[in-house]
C-alpha cells in the first residue's frame, strides 16, 4: 500500500465520520480516487507530496481521452480537489496542486419529468386484489406524495410513519433527519397495507422496515425498481420510469402548482437550494412546450 492509498483511506474515513457524508457518496469518492492513484502509480508517483499541477491536468486529459463524458470528468475533478483540501487541512501537504486544474463545466442536465397523467396511470396500475399489489400501490403513492429517495423509501422504519399526524420522520443523506407531510391517499394506502398485508408478513413486528417482501424481509431498491418498470409497461407509460423519476415528478408538480421553492427544498432534503432550483427550470421548460403546442400563436 502506497502513501497515497493511506491518505485516501484517511480522507474517506474523515468524510464519513467527520463530515457525515452518505456511505454511497464516500464510496463514489473512494472509487474515483483509487483510479487516480493507480494512474499516478503508473507515472511513478506514490506519495501526495509528489503530485504536481501538471500531473492532475494530464490525468483530466487522460479521462477525456478515455471517453468519459464531461459530467463524469467533473465528478473526478471534484473528488481529487476535496481530497487535496483535506490533506492541506491535516497538514500533510503545504501546497495544493488541484485548484488551477482546468476543465469544461458540464451543462446542467434537466431531468425528464413524468406528466401528472402518467403518474396517475402508474398509481392505478397495481392490482389491489393482490397483497403485493397493495404494498406496491402504497409505495408508489408514498414516493410521489412525499418525494422520497428510493433508499429512504425501502429503509423507512414502520415507527417513522405517523398516520394520524400525516407525516414521516425520514433520515436522509448524511444521517440528516427531516419531517415530510404525506397526502391522505398515501396515508390511507399505507394504513390498509399495514393492516391487511404487512401484519401477515411480520406478525411479531420483528422487522423494523415498513415495506416488506413476500418473505418478510425489507424491500430492496432493485426489487422496487423492477416492479415499478413492470407497472409502467402495464400502464402503457412510454416515458422512462425509475424511482427517481417519481421524486422529480413530486418536486416539479409542486412548483407547477405554486409551492414555494424553500418548502420543496425542505421536503426533498437538499442542503443547497441551488440543487432544488433545477426544478424551476424544468417547470418553465414544460410550460413553454405546453404554450407552443396549444396556444394558437405559440409556434
Amino acid at each position: 500500500m502506497t502513501p497515497i492509498d493511506d491518505a485516501i483511506g484517511g480522507y474517506c474515513h474523515w468524510a464519513q465520520i467527520e463530515r457525515g457524508l452518505a456511505v454511497n457518496t464516500v464510496l463514489a469518492y473512494h472509487t474515483d480516487l483509487v483510479r487516480l492513484a493507480a494512474w499516478l502509480d503508473g507515472r511513478g508517483i506514490t506519495s501526495p507530496e509528489q503530485v504536481q499541477h501538471v500531473d492532475l491536468a494530464a490525468y483530466v486529459a487522460h479521462l477525456v481521452d478515455a471517453g468519459l463524458d464531461l459530467r463524469s470528468v467533473a465528478r473526478h475533478r471534484s473528488a481529487f480537489r476535496q481530497f487535496f483540501k483535506f490533506l492541506i487541512r491535516e497538514g500533510i501537504l503545504r501546497a495544493d496542486p488541484s485548484p488551477r486544474v482546468e476543465g469544461k463545466v458540464p451543462p446542467r442536465k434537466l431531468p425528464t419529468v413524468l406528466s401528472e397523467g402518467q403518474v396517475e396511470a402508474l398509481l392505478a396500475a397495481p392490482n389491489r386484489e393482490d397483497p403485493l399489489g397493495v404494498r406496491d400501490a402504497a409505495m408508489i403513492e408514498l414516493m410521489y406524495s412525499s418525494g422520497l429517495r428510493v433508499t429512504e423509501l425501502v429503509t423507512l422504519p414502520l415507527a417513522a410513519v405517523h398516520l394520524e399526524g400525516g407525516f414521516l420522520r425520514v433520515r436522509g443523506k448524511g444521517g440528516k433527519e427531516r419531517l415530510i407531510p404525506m397526502g391522505e391517499e398515501a396515508a390511507d394506502k399505507i394504513a390498509g397495507y399495514i393492516r391487511n398485508v404487512r401484519a401477515g408478513h411480520d406478525p411479531h413486528l420483528r422487522e423494523p422496515a415498513l415495506f416488506l417482501s413476500r418473505l418478510g424481509s425489507a424491500m430492496t431498491r432493485q426489487n422496487f425498481w423492477e416492479r415499478l418498470v413492470g407497472y409502467a409497461r402495464a400502464a402503457d407509460v412510454r416515458a422512462r420510469v425509475t424511482p427517481h423519476q417519481l421524486r422529480h415528478a413530486f418536486a416539479t408538480h409542486l412548483l407547477e402548482h405554486g409551492t414555494d421553492l424553500r418548502h420543496v427544498q425542505a421536503m426533498l432534503g437538499h442542503s443547497d437550494i441551488s440543487t432544488t432550483q433545477i426544478y424551476t427550470h424544468v417547470a418553465r421548460e414544460r410550460l413553454k412546450r405546453v404554450h407552443a403546442e396549444f396556444h394558437p400563436r405559440g409556434s
